[in-house]
């Protein structure tokens, strides 16, 4: 459990990471007139990546779910591989990365790097990791529970995402 939560900790350090380049990248797209798309369902997205990284390791602590090896270590190179994946959307997209929906006039679309074969890599990250990390610790209701809000979340967040791309 101890190194779970190990896990959990690193996991949520990337997010605090995460939100830093994304204050900074929203402050220099508002500084070029970027506009901002979806604010309504932005504070959902938030508390659903939160609730994951809180659900997780409750479940594991009052359920007394186990590590289960054949599960847990694919799980776990699956949460690494999605921090790669997600790292790279962010690298590739540069200054135009952002956790919220912003669009900067003028600026073109992004037609390289992951974004050469996927329109939304990034949420292929997302979902990866929302499913693996709870199975790391066999913490299968959480992983469900997340899953199923995760889909309505970014089946929202895509439509606003193409909708604001496309102007």
């Amino acid at each position: 459990m101890s190194a779970y939560l190990v896990l959990i900790g690193l996991v949520a350090l990337e997010r605090l990471a995460e939100l830093a380049v994304a204050r900074r990248n929203l402050a220099w797209a508002r500084s070029r007139g970027g506009v901002e798309y979806g604010r309504r369902h932005y504070p959902w997205i938030v508390l659903a990546h939160a609730a994951l990284l809180g659900a997780a390791p409750a479940e594991v602590g009052l359920l007394g779910r186990p590590f289960v090896p054949w599960l847990g270590w694919p799980m776990l190179a699956v949460v690494v591989l999605a921090q790669g994946l997600r790292w790279w959307c962010v690298g590739t997209l540069g200054r135009q990365w952002n956790t919220r929906v912003v669009v900067v006039p003028g600026m073109p679309l992004v037609d390289r790097g992951p974004y050469r074969w996927l329109r939304h890599p990034n949420y292929v990250a997302v979902v990866a990791e929302g499913l693996a990390l709870p199975l790391v610790h066999s913490a299968w209701l959480t992983a469900t529970a997340f899953a199923a809000a995760n889909a309505v979340l970014l089946t929202v967040r895509v439509r606003v995402e193409d909708a604001a791309l496309s102007r």
